[in-house]
């Protein structure tokens, strides 16, 4: 058998270690790093990774696709699906800063919570959205309009940024995706008035709702914050937090190490389907969704 061949893509000056140590704990044999990306080098690396194989050694090669924009991630995809030329094609899994995992992860966590707290599912849903100009909130965003959810992205800088970033997933993945301005607090409440879950996905060791915020947020049922430095995004959701009861209301809240925990398993999982797979597949966040919500039980 052919050994296993990774060549891990990012338009960054560096590949993720994250990464790299997933994929050789998840089994590849061999791993190779390409930095500094553009769009355009993307077909010439395909094509050199798929015809300097046998066809039936595409399933032993997998192109991966970091980065730190999912729109970038998902045109890299895109680009290298199109430079292949069957029978030559190889393996492809996007997950650009760790982000797609994580956002799937995040997604199927809160899915649980409804289910096993609340007796329901996201369908109906509205998702308020922070740190909504971030991977892990494009793809929060997207699965839950998906599955049936009204997700909001919130603009910490005002509401054209996130408009913009809605409209683009409404260009791609035929969805609707609101978008409103949290600037101030006030905007904030006003946000999460009527929020069913609220996901805080913005930058480490900010604190985005205090609990006097979620008092505005009366029907809340679950909120789930990713951020593992002090001080919380979310007021009584510490990082192990895992259905613990918020500081108001019916909700419960999920913490970043249970959300990080689906997150290692998923990304994990999906390395080694690459590897036992008898044809070549392409991966992104809905393929990580998928296995999330079997992680999660």
């Amino acid at each position: 058998m052919a050994r296993s061949i990774l060549h891990m893509l990012t338009p960054l000056k560096h590949m993720s270690p994250f990464d790299v140590n997933m994929a050789v704990d998840a089994g590849f044999e061999t791993i190779v790093t390409y930095t500094d990306v553009t769009l355009p080098d993307v077909v010439s690396l395909t094509q050199d990774s798929i015809f300097s194989r046998a066809p039936e050694d595409g399933v032993r090669t997998g192109i991966f696709i970091g980065g730190k924009n999912a729109e970038d991630a998902l045109d890299m995809v895109d680009r290298a699906k199109k430079a292949f030329v069957p029978p030559f094609a190889n393996h492809i899994f996007a997950d650009p800063a760790g982000s797609f995992t994580t956002g799937a992860a995040m997604v199927a966590q809160v899915s649980r919570a409804l289910r096993e707290k609340h007796g329901t599912d996201l369908k109906g849903k509205r998702i308020v959205i922070f740190g909504g100009a971030g991977v892990v909130a494009y793809v929060a965003a997207v699965i839950g309009a998906l599955e049936g959810a009204h997700s909001v992205l919130v603009g910490h800088d005002g509401e054209e940024r996130v408009s913009k970033i809605a409209f683009t997933m409404k260009w791609r993945f035929g969805i609707e995706v609101g978008a409103v301005d949290g600037t101030t607090p006030e905007d904030r409440r006003r946000a999460i008035a009527d929020a069913d879950v609220i996901l805080s996905a913005g930058p480490a060791g900010i604190p985005i709702l205090s609990a006097e915020d979620l008092e505005s947020a009366p029907g809340l049922l679950v909120a789930s914050d990713v951020n593992a430095v002090p001080p919380a995004g979310i007021a009584g959701i510490d990082v192990n937090a895992v259905d613990v009861p918020l500081p108001t209301g019916k909700g419960v809240g999920i913490g970043a190490l249970a959300v990080g925990n689906v997150k290692y398993q998923t990304q994990c999982r999906l390395f080694r389907r690459m590897l036992q797979a008898d044809q070549p597949l392409c991966l992104d966040f809905r393929d990580a969704y998928e296995l999330a919500v079997e992680v999660t039980g």
